[in-house]
């Protein structure tokens, strides 16, 4: 299910998503699509030429009509720790910040998908799942 999307604008090629906390110095995308740490996620966009799409999606169900775009490709999945049970996504400089609480704090399962990985990134879907452990 859709939980949340936000449009943001970017000035350089990294949007971060993760916990609430600073983003590590040593997280360091380099030439991937996307890095990440045990509590962020940096993803390559395409900067300056529009907004990002973002939407978040938490407990996927196989049969919601309204779940992440299928056609997009995964450029992370793994598990994130949201020490406050918030996710936070915004632009590299901070300038622009989006917050939207997923559940208690702990692990998540995280799914980042991307409408065209790498520099041509212009649409991201986050899919959210309390991990079991």
């Amino acid at each position: 299910m859709q939980v949340a999307g936000v449009d943001i604008y970017v000035n350089h090629a990294v949007l971060h998503l993760g916990a609430t906390d600073w983003v590590p110095l040593s997280l360091a995308l380099a030439d991937a699509p996307a890095a990440s740490c045990d509590t962020h996620v940096a993803v390559r966009v395409r900067p300056q030429t529009g907004l990002i799409r973002v939407r978040l999606f938490v407990q996927p169900q196989p049969e919601d009509p309204d779940g992440a775009d299928l056609t997009f490709v995964t450029v992370f999945d793994g598990s994130l720790l949201l020490p406050d049970g918030r996710v936070a996504i915004g632009d590299v400089e901070q300038l622009t910040r989006f917050v939207h609480r997923v559940g208690d704090r702990g692990q998540y399962r995280v799914r980042v998908a991307v409408d065209s990985p790498g520099a041509n990134a212009r649409a991201i879907d986050v899919t959210i799942v309390r991990s079991s452990t």
